[in-house]
């Protein structure tokens, strides 16, 4: 064994750039496993700091999750298992809970908090967001103390007319006590008195703005009379806050409230945590899952690269009696040391590039930056352990060859490429190329994007597995396509067509890594253009309102949807509101909308039952969700609303455009007492009669609300348009990780395959031919890598995104952006040309004879 280590230190001594392109790959696969798993460590262990709550140290918040227990019996013993998943509003508790906690020995106090949306607009109509763009929110003065926010100047609202603001957004506002201010909150907009400006003990936050009102106006404005968002424990001096929460914990139990202190504070206080932690985890799993199986095939070919070149060295030690388990385990040595020095490196490297992904989804506002990034030893740990399993992996898959065969055939393979075909390879391709198959069945069954996202990245890491194993073959056959046309041009398109063919596992290495780019690429830019574009078209064929009202601020108030009744030539106005909703365990995307009048603005595709008599007790269900629930039309179906609340509802109505509208579709009465944010996201105007206002007396009736505009359909789809470019950019980065690094791959691959060639292009110069056309002869090979791999990337891609499509849409017809497929094609080929050319310009730059004489 230590013979063996000493020998393979010495070899990689010897051949440091034949090693420095497995390294490379080893290193960026490392690098993308350590920030992928730290971001998963993140999602299961990530703590979410506090901010309006950080002057509490118990916190008491309504049990944020639905919980699903089943029983199973197991012998004499019936074991139970309980799971349960987040909801999406806010669980509010009984405003009582306060005065029973207030009584508990060792309570200094039990502050309510109130919360609802509230932002101040300008004197000129214009709502002000929150801190950097950020919500804002309204509170009850009485739980100041909870942040603590302590006035700075002025007094505290005492009337339904009076508000105090915080001491940023009265800095941004230009407010000052005695200022006139108006509000639009859950209601119509309002115009208050600042009678005061508060600020935190600890510093401005820098995730809300505030906005204090008296405890009466803040209840009336939250539309919630007689319940809280929560509720904070005050200790009396002297009392250890575990003793204080114990007994908080043991007076309400049974009630299904959560008692939280120190960093569990957060989640009640930031309801996107647990959804955010939930991303993160799937995130971090698809792209460290993904990231791994494009590593281990980018690595295996590299290692595949790497001891083709080295035949002739490995065929001398077979002929001096080197046994084949002597070969292999001076490969398996060469690339575990390759791979712990690669893994070291590339962990370490791995933990800025964890930093940077975390910065741009708190960017696009994907998760909280109240999450801070959570790092521990096992994510480092575990790329080490890649990067030594996938180097041992590739070096033995490799080697396999080079180790088995006779040391008498051993300097004649290591001279020519062996020209049949290895019915393993070939086996073991079609084997992949079949499970391929049968993914992409999978994935055109599957209709909720969560289940087929994991599975559509995998079908594109399989067929490359496929296109991999089969390469030569295929190489071969496009050779002999393209082999007249390339004679056309003369002395560097017969040297390129002879080379392809003597050379089919060299090329075939370079076509794998840029087919994986392209059809990585295509598929990550092309799946959310897919989706959006179904969505889009069912949205339009299903909106028959001739105006949508929109607003720029937290929504539109109940008091348009009156105004815009009472305008002559309305026929039918609808208000709709977003929320979520779970079926047992399961999430559902949900809206409630007016029933008066629906059939005139809304047309979903209804195929089973109908929409006449729809009312607080009906629920329209797309055919997604009837088939996931096994309902139809006249079925009860128990669910349970944003907030917690139970329901159990008629079914009305199954239709078809739930990618448009959403899977379950209920009363905007119903719903809009069980979310946190009442006001309608749009309203739908339908207009009748000769006289039928336009914009402009629409408009009109709007006036003096806030941020309110009318808007077209063209302008509704630009703003859907702006939303899924939003959302797309979360993928575009999380994957853009694996385009780069397959990119790299490429780049690598291609300057390996080149630059091992000095000694053949030596000898081609010495028979005559000029520098010039070993040029053209790069050039025209370097065409045909990219022919080639375009043909079978495209065809990848094609394929995953022809059953994505499918599957989630119903239909065999992907959207694809024609000039981000041309900007792939062209990124693809300045990565091919450039891999090829520079490298073969420095082989080209000694003189002749003294390559051939270095290379003996």
């Amino acid at each position: 064994m230590g013979l063996m280590l000493r020998y393979a230190l010495q070899t990689l001594r010897a051949r440091k750039g034949g090693f420095a392109g497995a390294f490379l790959a080893l290193f960026c696969a490392a690098a993308l496993v350590t920030a992928c798993g730290i971001l998963l460590e993140t999602g299961l262990r990530g703590t979410v700091a506090t901010e309006r709550y950080a002057g509490a140290p118990v916190i008491v918040g309504g049990d944020q999750n639905v919980h699903q227990v089943t029983a199973r019996r197991k012998g004499d013993r019936t074991k139970r298992k309980e799971k349960a998943k987040p909801l999406g509003e806010r669980v509010l508790l009984p405003a009582g809970t306060a005065a029973r906690l207030a009584a508990l020995p060792g309570v200094r106090a039990a502050l309510p908090e109130i919360t609802f949306p509230a932002y101040a607009v300008t004197p000129g109509g214009r709502i002000v967001p929150g801190v950097d763009g950020k919500p804002s929110y309204g509170h009850a003065w009485t739980s100041a103390p909870l942040t603590p926010f302590v006035l700075t100047e002025g007094a505290a609202p005492a009337g339904a007319d009076e508000v105090v603001v915080d001491r940023e957004l009265a800095r941004r506002a230009g407010l000052r006590p005695g200022a006139e201010l108006t509000v639009q909150s859950t209601d119509a907009p309002r115009t208050y008195r600042v009678t005061g400006v508060a600020a935190p003990s600890g510093g401005d936050l820098r995730q809300q703005s505030s906005l204090f009102f008296s405890d009466a106006e803040a209840e009336r404005l939250s539309g919630r009379t007689g319940l809280v968002a929560a509720v904070g424990v005050l200790p009396e001096p002297g009392v250890p806050v575990p003793e204080l929460a114990a007994r908080v914990g043991k007076a309400l139990d049974g009630t299904g409230a959560q008692v939280v202190t120190g960093g569990d504070r957060g989640p009640v206080e930031f309801l996107d945590a647990a959804k955010a932690r939930i991303k993160l985890v799937s995130m971090g799993g698809a792209i460290g899952g993904t990231s791994l199986l494009v590593a281990v095939l980018v690595v295996v070919g590299t290692f595949a690269l790497s001891i083709q070149q080295r035949h002739r060295e490995l065929a001398l030690l077979r002929a001096v009696a080197a046994t084949p388990r002597q070969v292999r385990r001076l490969i398996g040595r060469e690339a575990l040391i390759v791979g712990l020095l690669a893994g070291v490196l590339g962990s370490l490297a791995g933990l800025p590039v964890a930093h940077w992904l975390h910065g741009r989804f708190v960017a696009f506002r994907a998760i909280p930056e109240t999450l801070g990034v959570t790092v521990g030893v096992f994510p480092f740990f575990g790329a080490v352990g890649a990067a030594l399993l996938g180097a041992w992996a590739a070096a033995r898959i490799s080697a396999r060859r080079a180790a088995r065969i006779r040391p008498a055939e051993a300097l004649a393979e290591a001279a020519v490429e062996q020209r049949t075909a290895a019915w393993g390879r070939v086996g073991a391709g079609a084997a992949f190329l079949a499970g391929g198959a049968v993914l992409l069945v999978v994935l055109s069954s599957l209709r909720s994007e969560p289940a087929a996202t994991p599975v559509t990245f995998l079908s594109v890491v399989v067929l490359a597995v496929a296109v991999s194993l089969l390469g030569p073959l295929i190489v071969r056959g496009a050779v002999a396509l393209l082999g007249i046309p390339l004679r056309a041009s003369r002395v560097g398109g017969h040297l390129a067509t002879a080379n392809a063919r003597a050379h089919t596992k060299r090329l075939s290495a370079a076509v794998t890594p840029l087919a994986l780019l392209i059809g990585m690429a295509c598929t990550v830019f092309f799946v959310p253009t897919t989706t959006g574009a179904a969505a889009t078209a069912q949205a339009r064929a299903g909106s028959t309102a001739d105006w949508v009202v929109g607003s720029a601020g937290p929504g539109v108030p109940s008091q348009a949807a009156d105004r815009l009744r009472r305008v002559p030539g309305v026929s039918a106005v609808t208000e709709v509101v977003r929320t979520t909703v779970r079926v047992g365990l399961a999430k559902y995307p949900a809206q409630g909308v007016s029933a008066d009048g629906l059939t005139r603005t809304w047309d979903p595709g209804v195929t089973a039952g109908g929409l006449d008599g729809f009312d607080p007790q009906s629920v329209a269900l797309s055919e997604l969700a009837a088939d996931d629930l096994g309902k139809k039309p006249g079925d009860r179906l128990k669910l349970t609303l944003g907030d917690g609340a139970e329901a159990e509802l008629t079914v009305a109505a199954v239709y078809e455009r739930g990618l448009g509208f959403g899977d379950l579709t209920m009363s905007h009465e119903l719903v809009r007492g069980h979310v946190d944010n009442p006001l309608a996201s749009s309203v739908l105007v339908k207009t009748a009669g000769e006289g039928r206002p336009g914009r402009a007396e629409l408009q009109q009736a709007l006036g003096g609300l806030p941020g309110v505009a009318v808007l077209d359909r063209d302008q509704v789809e630009d703003l859907r348009a702006e939303v899924q470019q939003s959302n797309a950019e979360v993928n575009y980065v999380a994957m853009g990780l694996i385009i780069a690094f397959t990119a790299i791959a490429v780049v690598n691959t291609l300057a390996m395959s080149v630059s091992d060639r000095a000694r053949e292009f030596a000898l081609l110069q010495l028979v005559g031919t000029t520098r010039r056309q070993v040029m053209g002869m790069l050039r025209i090979e370097a065409a045909l890598v990219v022919l080639v791999a375009a043909a079978l990337g495209t065809a990848i891609a094609f394929a995953v995104l022809t059953a994505f499509s499918i599957g989630m849409t119903g239909s065999a017809s992907p959207s694809v952006d024609g000039r981000m497929y041309a900007g792939v094609l062209c990124f693809a080929s300045l990565l091919a040309f450039l891999a090829t050319l520079v490298p073969g310009r420095l082989a080209l730059a000694g003189r002749p004879a003294d390559v051939i004489g270095s290379r003996r």
